[in-house]
């Protein structure tokens, strides 16, 4: 299978809820959830802006694709946090990849040697095939509950998927709630963001998370909009020649031209920013509070900015624009659920 035929899928994956087992098989074969994970793990060890940029791409033939890509890849950063041999295990495998939630919805009880740990996260993008989840979790010791967040590793066996994704968009995603009673994680599957405990990092893995966070989310939302603007494109050509509607479809064609100006000068002023924090963090330069708010301000008008661009031409579109299984109405959806994100959002 070629990776760009994922285009004529989305409606087979959005109905089915998943990615089917053959576009799985491409992921592991391409090590796209691998992106960002050292060769000797099995990884492609890619510089950011050429991992964001694939984000982007992949996102562009298929938002659920996408996401998905984005965020198993997303799952690299905590490789220099871990123990060698946890990481060697977790990250090895040809299938290995991360689901998880950053949202300390859990309670780890401190015990020798590790924690109980007990409670269910929301959202957790690919819990259909993830072979590890991970989770933060507020610490108890000696049966009070304490202020510190411990970050658990757990076995996809001893986790419960409760099936419970329903967002009106990215509906293959299988972001689902997981819950955990009582699972034993033994202190060296625990792990913390800036703590290093390998040698299998990169720059990549050092750069401010945050903005690594939001730098991927909004190359998601940049490959969607790309996709809408090409689906609109198709459209648009396939009516201008109906003699009842060659006033309107100009006016149509006149607002796409702007549209698909507007994105590529957002896509343009978007990645010479993310370049110029990369060469940045590189050199060894940290970057200060106000250039990371800068890039959080840029990141959340910029997902806005690609909603806005979609709506501009979505009620210009007619049925196709409403009808579910249509490719531009499913599009769009993705497009808007992607943008809600945390990172995103106001």
């Amino acid at each position: 299978m070629n990776i760009l035929q994922i285009k004529d899928r989305g409606l087979e994956m959005e109905e089915l809820g998943k990615l089917p087992e053959d576009i799985l098989d491409l992921i592991y074969e391409h090590q796209l959830f691998k992106l960002f994970t050292a060769k000797e793990l099995g990884g492609k060890d890619l510089d950011l802006l050429e991992g964001i940029k694939v984000f982007q791409q992949m996102s562009a033939l298929d938002g659920n694709f996408g996401w998905l890509v984005t965020i198993g890849t997303g799952g690299n950063v905590f490789i220099p946090t871990l123990n060698k041999g946890v990481v060697g295990k977790m990250f090895s495998p040809r299938n290995a990849v991360i689901a998880g939630s950053g949202y300390p919805t859990g309670v780890a009880v401190k015990i020798d040697g590790g924690y109980r740990v007990t409670g269910q996260w929301r959202y957790c993008s690919g819990s259909d095939y993830a072979t590890t989840f991970t989770m933060n979790c507020f610490v108890e010791d000696e049966g009070n509950r304490t202020d510190e967040i411990i970050s658990c590793s757990v076995n996809r066996d001893q986790i419960e998927i409760l099936n419970d994704w329903r967002a009106m968009g990215l509906k293959a995603t299988a972001s689902h709630t997981i819950r955990v009673q009582n699972v034993w994680v033994p202190q060296e599957e625990t792990f913390q963001l800036g703590i290093i405990k390998n040698k299998y990092g990169s720059a990549v893995h050092s750069f401010p998370f945050g903005t690594f966070a939001e730098a991927s989310f909004l190359s998601v939302c940049l490959g969607i909009t790309e996709n809408f603007l090409e689906e609109a494109s198709i459209l648009v050509k396939q009516r201008k020649h109906d003699p009842s509607r060659t006033e309107r479809m100009g006016a149509i064609q006149f607002l796409l031209m702007q549209q698909q100006k507007n994105f590529r000068q957002l896509e343009e002023r978007y990645y010479l920013l993310l370049n110029e924090y990369w060469q940045k963090h590189k050199e060894g330069h940290e970057l200060t509070e106000e250039q990371l708010q800068q890039f959080s301000r840029i990141s959340k008008d910029s997902a806005a900015a690609c909603v806005d661009i979609a709506n501009s031409l979505l009620r210009r579109l007619g049925m196709d624009a409403i009808t579910e299984t249509s490719s531009i109405n499913r599009i769009w959806r993705n497009l808007y659920t992607a943008a809600q994100h945390s990172f995103l959002t106001p």
